[in-house]
């Protein structure tokens, strides 16, 4: 290992961050664009943000909501909130009235960061539109505003001299809170994992130490900062090994693919959608300078491997497992995996990582037994926000209930069986099914709606809903579809949605999920 790659973390991560100033202050730590960032000069930026935070009455414990792009500025407010002790909502930029009312008010945000527009759409109506709903959100600071806007703008913040600002002089503590991500659960009501400084530094060293990474290596922001693939497994592991992030604001292949030819990268990481269409952007016969390509959600399928070793023939490919209650990555392949073992496993619990497999009744069960993934360690979140009995339930024991099904080899690799959860993942974005069932049934004609994820050659799955509606005729799929367009995140608004007279029910009143699951295969042409 690289005597510049900081090991073993100890600190908070502002601490982590002038450690990282102190081993390599001048290399480029971001490039944004035009723009390329030193450790030293983002350190700089990072104090005069949270002099400006500061300013503005942000303190320990306080809760700031950030939905921006890939962007220097989301970095710099992360960065900031360490050094106050403050805690970031991490939200998405596509997220509209529904989800900003919910865990803006959820969080108690008392700021909120955002983009000024997003595309043709201007967040500032929006946001005015809900403040009334807010009480607790105080401060709305844009990023790219227009000249002469009345507008609070992120250079206001970033202008502030620490000077003039009295900052807290000591340490924050590790175990503090860090980020709120929101995950929502089967009952569609999202919760607020608490990740601490702890949590999120030891996820991101325990894949450090599994891939080797280092200060000669550069790798594409593509993944979303408001999950722990983009903040975790990408800024903060780049930041412990002291390589080099490349911001993407919004997913391009034809982009992304640019900018990996531009800057010579040499570690590719996505979900296995992302990877398939950069890929397809190659000129027959090209290849990537890539050392490492790390496929994250599920072991990689063999199409893609075959794409990846063609594009990148000297590259090692590892599989990465992990969920927003641990933080980020908890297994990986290991190191020696052959190509059957990629292909079947996700491999094996990172440094730090405790993992067993258990039965209905949480017993543990042997190698080779189906049954539960629970997983142990610093890493493993601290609960979720405000929600007791959901912590209770999820965490227990000290160990993390990820509800998925896995069975574990003697050499300690996992297979994924399925998820014992709904979830469907569209697009390399998590969609929960209630969470968009709840949004259909506000609707004056849905009596009830009940959605599975639907296989898509290019989308990995889509969302495929089934409503029942109050008569015939009471409303057309289009209008329902609009519907949720204008309440929910693009991603999760319905792709296929078919009225139907009845659900299947169990005896017990519970809509039978997995015929409907047979039903949509056959309907899509998969069955």
């Amino acid at each position: 290992m690289s005597d510049r790659v900081i090991s073993s973390p100890a600190g908070d991560l502002y601490a982590t961050l002038v450690d990282r100033v102190a081993l390599s202050p001048d290399a480029t730590s971001l490039i944004d664009g035009s723009r390329s960032v030193s450790f030293a000069g983002l350190l700089s930026d990072v104090d005069r943000v949270a002099a400006g935070l500061a300013a503005r009455g942000i303190g320990p414990g306080d809760r700031i909501a950030i939905a921006l792009d890939n962007r220097v500025e989301w970095v710099q407010t992360l960065l900031a909130a360490a050094r106050l002790g403050a805690i970031v909502v991490t939200l998405n930029v596509r997220y509209r009235e529904s989800e900003l009312l919910f865990m803006l008010g959820d969080s108690g945000a008392t700021m909120l960061i955002s983009e000024a527009r997003s595309g043709e759409f201007e967040f500032a109506p929006l946001h005015a539109s809900l403040r009334d709903r807010l009480p607790a959100l105080e401060t709305i600071v844009y990023v790219g505003t227009d000249e002469g806007a009345d507008l609070l703008d992120f250079r206001e913040l970033s202008a502030t001299d620490p000077a003039d600002v009295a900052l807290p002089l000591d340490p924050v503590d590790p175990a503090s809170p860090l980020l709120i991500l929101y995950t929502s659960g089967t009952t569609g009501t999202p919760k607020g994992a608490v990740l601490t400084h702890r949590s999120l530094l030891a996820s991101a060293d325990g894949q450090v130490k599994r891939t080797g990474i280092d200060e000669r290596d550069r790798v594409l922001g593509i993944l979303p900062f408001n999950h722990v693939g983009g903040v975790t497994c990408t800024l903060l592991a780049m930041l412990l090994g002291g390589g080099l992030v490349i911001l993407v604001r919004a997913f391009s292949p034809a982009v992304a693919m640019k900018l990996a030819r531009e800057h010579r990268i040499t570690v590719l990481t996505g979900v296995p959608m992302m990877m398939k269409l950069m890929l397809a952007e190659l000129a027959p016969g090209e290849t990537l300078p890539v050392r490492l390509a790390i496929s994250g959600g599920s072991n990689v399928e063999p199409a893609l491997f075959r794409a990846l070793m063609a594009a990148a023939p000297q590259a090692r490919l590892m599989n990465l497992y992990g969920l927003s209650e641990s933080s980020g990555a908890a297994v990986m392949s290991a190191p020696d995996d052959d190509e059957q073992t990629l292909l079947s496993t996700l491999g094996v619990v990172l440094d730090g990582v405790q993992a067993r497999v258990v039965d209905a009744q949480g017993t543990p069960v042997a190698a080779g037994v189906d049954g539960e993934l629970q997983l142990r360690g610093d890493s493993i979140a601290d609960g979720y926000w405000d929600r007791p009995e959901a912590t209770a339930a999820t965490f227990v024991g000290g160990w993390l209930l990820t509800g998925d099904m896995v069975v574990m080899s003697e050499s300690g690799h996992i297979e994924m069986r399925g998820r014992s959860k709904e979830m469907y993942i569209q697009g390399g974005y998590n969609v929960y099914p209630a969470e968009v069932e709840n949004i259909l049934v506000e609707h004056p004609a849905v009596v009830t709606a009940a959605g599975v994820g639907a296989p898509d050659p290019v989308r990995g799955e889509v969302g495929y809903y089934f409503v029942v509606l109050t008569g015939p005729g009471a409303a057309e799929p289009a209008e329902l579809i609009e519907h949720c367009r204008t309440r929910l995140a693009n991603y999760k608004v319905p792709v296929h949605l078919e009225i139907v007279q009845e659900l299947p029910m169990t005896p017990a009143g519970k809509i039978r999920k997995a015929e409907l699951q047979q039903r949509v295969r056959g309907a899509v042409g998969h069955g």
